[in-house]
């Protein structure tokens, strides 16, 4: 046909031509967006939705929060056993290597001092505390300047003033006696001692496990559920007791302590001048567990305020 030339069909075969065409296989930009999405979406996730819970952590490894109250109840757990050598122990696997323990618990109590941290009944005694322990030990800090306050109930009780009753002038007529007059009272507002229960235990419950055979778990808990560290709690037994504190395993929770029991031996437990004992008897007694192994009964127990 005029005008047109025929494509020639005997090209060698690494002709242009005959080259195939390549189809694109990869977007670099939705390759790199998809993965900056996922990669925030599970951060999201992993932080928000299912944080890491951190157990048996080094105490160094605590967060600034857990580790003020470990030093808090440290110097609560001295003033009831005065072991000077078990508190350094316990403050020195806390502070950071070449750091004062002592000085620390300075500079801890001027910072709980000035918080929230001081505004239950608790936390000014775990104050009083970390502040007679650092100064036995001729430290300071400004907590020392801090005047901390407990709210304390009052009772009125009516002091009774003497007063001179004025002789009336003399005269010629017989004298009579005067008429005792009544004496004016003045309310005074004295402080009274604290009641001796201040928490109640509020449940007791059991369970079986293996892995925590025989203990007593206590939690002493604010009326709103927080932790309370460094809280004293007794258990006694024919023939013994033992006093433990709260916080001082902060990995499980401020506001935990526990103790190993004996098997077959019962227990009473209680906060000692803080609640009454407990009425039920805690006994180490043989259990099963669900999957049929044998331990030692174990039981969980609960302190609060009253309210």
């Amino acid at each position: 046909m005029t005008g047109f030339t025929d494509v020639p069909t005997d090209l060698p075969a690494d002709s242009r031509y005959h080259r195939p065409r390549l189809t694109k296989l990869v977007s670099w930009t939705g390759l790199i967006m998809g993965v900056v999405v996922g990669a925030a979406l599970a951060l999201t996730y992993t932080w928000v939705f299912d944080p890491r819970t951190l157990v048996d952590i080094h105490p160094r490894q605590m967060e600034t929060n857990a580790r003020s109250e470990y030093i808090a109840a440290v110097a609560v757990s001295f003033t009831h056993n005065s072991d000077l050598e078990l508190a350094t122990d316990r403050l020195l696997t806390v502070v950071p290597p070449g750091k004062d323990p002592f000085q620390e618990v300075a500079d801890v109590a001027c910072l709980l001092a000035q918080t929230g941290y001081v505004s239950s009944s608790s936390g000014i005694e775990a104050v009083r505390a970390m502040k007679t322990f650092y100064q036995l030990q001729q430290r300071s800090g400004c907590a020392d300047d801090i005047v901390l306050v407990a709210a304390e109930p009052t009772a009125i009780v009516t002091v009774v003033l003497p007063t001179s009753t004025p002789l009336p002038p003399p005269t010629k007529t017989a004298t009579v006696a005067p008429t005792k007059e009544a004496t004016p009272t003045i309310a005074v507002f004295i402080p009274t001692a604290q009641p001796l229960e201040e928490y109640v235990l509020i449940n007791v419950a059991t369970f079986c496990d293996v892995a925590r055979s025989g203990l007593i778990e206590v939690f002493v808990q604010d009326f709103n559920g927080t932790g309370i560290p460094g809280e004293p709690v007794r258990v006694r037994w024919d023939g013994g007791e033992d006093v433990f504190f709260t916080g001082l395993k902060p990995e499980r929770s401020p506001a935990y302590a526990d103790f190993e029991m004996t098997a077959d031996v019962a227990y009473i437990i209680d906060m000692p001048d803080r609640s009454e004992p407990s009425t039920r008897e805690l006994v180490a007694a043989p259990c099963t567990t669900e999957v049929g192994d044998r331990a030692i009964t174990s039981y969980r127990a609960t302190f609060r305020p009253l309210e």
